[in-house]
């Protein structure tokens, strides 16, 4: 009976939580798509919690079975933002997918260098876009025109760069070979590491 219930508040839960991320993105402005998603989760969990402790079908659970449930919830609005609208949004996957669907079903494979460099970075405003996010997560800020660290957004730099160099792969299938080129992506000669950059803030 119990997981009967389970189930049922669960569905109500993804019900929910479907009318919130849809009234969300018809009806109110949104900063970053993660972030909106995700307080969609959570209130369609703090909704559902509210219910099933209101209702008389559902006081066979205690206290600590609710709060079990809330959390289960959570997870699982963290799970759908990240997963669906996020990963749809940022997917350099789904872009080579839309994009060969585009282009009648086949790109050359020379072709893609220019396809990312000269489309996708403008049709997706890739850098409005990611500066956006940065800019409300806190990491950066712009000050007359230069994009500037945080001590938060240094902090998740280092963390970033030593999980990078540390905690990925060594081995990962790269176009038909192994490679550890992306564990230091910055250290294979990609850019010549003594050229002179004239983007950098002075």
């Amino acid at each position: 009976m119990k997981i009967k219930k389970a189930i049922v508040s669960s569905l109500l839960f993804v019900f929910l939580l479907m009318v919130f991320y849809i009234v969300h993105l018809k009806f109110f402005r949104v900063d970053v798509v993660f972030y909106s998603a995700i307080l969609d989760g959570v209130l369609a969990a703090l909704v559902t919690i509210l219910i099933v402790a209101i209702t008389p079908y559902f006081k066979l659970y205690n206290s600590f079975e609710k709060l079990q449930l809330f959390v289960i919830w959570i997870l699982a609005g963290y799970a759908f933002a990240i997963s669906v609208p996020t990963v749809i949004d940022r997917s350099l996957s789904f872009y080579i997918l839309e994009k060969l669907q585009q282009r009648g079903g086949g790109i050359l494979q020379s072709g893609f260098e220019e396809v990312f460099t000269q489309e996708y970075v403008k049709e997706h405003r890739l850098v409005d876009v990611r500066l956006t996010e940065q800019l409300s997560s806190g990491t950066v800020i712009i000050e007359n025109g230069c994009v500037k660290l945080t001590q938060k957004g240094d902090d998740l730099a280092k963390f970033s760069r030593f999980f990078r160099k540390n905690l990925l792969p060594k081995e990962r299938l790269l176009m038909g070979q192994y490679t550890d080129d992306l564990t230091d992506p910055f250290g294979h000669g990609a850019v010549d590491a003594n050229k002179t950059f004239d983007y950098i803030c002075k």
